[in-house]
């Protein structure tokens, strides 16, 4: 790979590391038990969508400290996507959430599975193995960074950097479910989005890329004052489409988040320009079982009318232009700092 940036043959990378690694990992499973089919298929298919940002982050942290392109270094990369994908999937069983990326979720493929196969419990058996099927792709995650093929001396220097990175996702994680529900607020919202998204989206995968590189202190320091701000618009972002994007293209239900009166900063910003009335009319559709369209159309017709998108908006954009202006400082080499200025535009600019 030169030095322009090509995402897609990035993308492409990326993917044929992760359908070699997922399938060899299925047959290995297959050859324990043939019974274990659903559940080595949906181990096979669980990391086959998107952008593989996670990645990008990582190869651009070991690019930005000076280090060449590398294939063994992709394969470190990918085990990102890997932990984002055990995050999916266990994100998508506490939130009882149906669909992902358009298509059923994994505990929903399998209890489909299970049910036609007559499976007495196929719900509460689906549910369970969907959960194992989230531990095992963590644990994947780091048998492919570790087989990746770097030196060992080169892995020694990030290994401390994965347990913080599994601590703070399930921080962050758990921070959502004990706050889901309870009284809006901005303040924890953003809390919850940088320890439940925002690190491991961009900040870990960029000081794993670097610290494997070998970076100083001072450019580390930089990938965090970069990564931070810009993780947390590419959750705000996910927030806004959630419940403003066409879930034709989000892929997503756009119910979840109101019918779990999940602590978004979008809902936040809702509760904290409301008056008595409009709370009132709030708290008479969160977390409501019975959700439906017209439901949603008050919801959104409530935000807009308090402006509660377009201050979303503006956080977005600032920590965006927060996180640009960090790069200009570090000393990272211009074909870096293009990358990742062309990285933030793609987090944070989606429209699905």
């Amino acid at each position: 790979m030169t030095d322009r940036w090509n995402p897609a043959a990035f993308k492409a990378r990326v993917d044929a590391v992760l359908h070699a690694f997922l399938d060899e990992e299925s047959r290995h499973l297959l050859a324990v038990d043939g019974t274990l089919a659903p559940v080595a298929e949906q181990l096979r298919t669980a990391a086959g969508h998107g952008k593989r940002l996670r990645a990008a982050f990582c190869y651009w942290g070991w690019r930005a400290a000076g280090q060449p392109d590398s294939d063994a270094l992709v394969r470190a990369a990918a085990s990102m996507e890997l932990v984002h994908a055990a995050a999916v999937v266990h994100d998508d069983l506490i939130d009882d959430s149906a669909l992902r990326h358009g298509l059923p979720t994994v505990h929903e493929a399998l209890a489909s599975v299970l049910a036609r196969g007559g499976h007495p419990r196929a719900r509460p058996a689906a549910r369970s193995l969907a959960m194992l099927v989230g531990d095992q792709l963590m644990a994947l995650a780091a048998e492919l960074f570790a087989a990746s093929g770097l030196p060992a001396a080169y892995l020694s220097r990030a290994r401390h950097l994965w347990a913080a990175l599994a601590r703070e996702l399930v921080a962050g994680e758990c921070l959502e479910i004990l706050h889901t529900g309870g009284p809006p607020d901005t303040g924890t919202s953003l809390k919850v989005v940088r320890y439940k998204t925002a690190k491991y989206t961009v900040e870990h995968p960029l000081l794993i890329g670097g610290l494997l590189a070998g970076a100083g202190q001072g450019l580390r320091d930089a990938y965090s004052a970069y990564g931070l701000p810009l993780g947390e618009a590419f959750q705000l972002r996910d927030d806004l489409l959630g419940l403003f994007g066409d879930p034709e293209h989000t892929g997503k239900e756009g119910l979840d988040d109101v019918r779990a009166q999940r602590p978004t900063a979008l809902l936040a910003e809702t509760w904290r320009a409301a008056d008595d009335r409009q709370r009132a009319r709030l708290r008479g559709v969160l977390g409501r079982g019975d959700l439906d369209e017209g439901h949603l159309r008050e919801v959104r017709a409530l935000m807009r009318e308090l402006g509660a998108p377009q201050r979303v908006e503006r956080m977005i954009h600032a920590r965006v232009e927060q996180a640009t202006r960090a790069l200009d400082t570090a000393g990272v080499p211009p074909h870096a700092r293009r990358a990742l200025r062309d990285l933030a535009r793609q987090a944070t600019d989606r429209i699905h």
